[in-house]
């Protein structure tokens, strides 16, 4: 008996591509020497970027991340929703680890703060979103 396979049928993204590239890919080295050991403390240790849809995933970047940010400004931070709730707690616990791990990062001046992580943000959705390639992110059926 032979096997064979048949075409894989792509669905259509529920959601539009924000980068095209990988945002680092015009970063300063500096920069990029900061990104790296928050993405890889991120893609090791936090489960919320594992969402199993593309959209999911972009609502809680920008959730999670956002908050953080501004966590590590000493910013005040607003929940007024459950969900806002949510991704302030995983916040808190990305807030608090960077502390710990990454003492360079809080005695940063806000706006590079800002920068950092607004490019962070921007990585993290490259590598779990947009230059992704798994497929099950685009299932309709989600």
């Amino acid at each position: 008996m032979q096997y064979t396979s048949s075409p894989k049928v792509l669905a259509a993204r529920k959601y539009e591509r924000v980068y095209q590239e990988d945002p680092l890919a015009g970063a300063d080295p500096e920069m990029r020497e900061r990104v790296a050991p928050l993405e890889n403390y991120i893609m090791k240790h936090c489960l919320w970027q594992f969402n199993s849809r593309g959209w999911d995933r972009r609502k809680q970047n920008a959730g999670i991340l956002g908050k953080a940010t501004l966590l590590l400004c000493g910013e005040p931070v607003e929940n007024p929703t459950l969900q806002e709730k949510c991704y302030w707690v995983d916040a808190v616990m990305l807030d608090r680890n960077c502390r710990e791990r990454f003492p360079w990062l809080p005695a940063l001046p806000k706006d590079q703060i800002k920068a950092l992580m607004g490019l962070l943000h921007a990585r993290m959705d490259w590598l779990t979103i947009d230059g992704s390639l798994n497929l099950e992110l685009t299932v309709l059926n989600y």
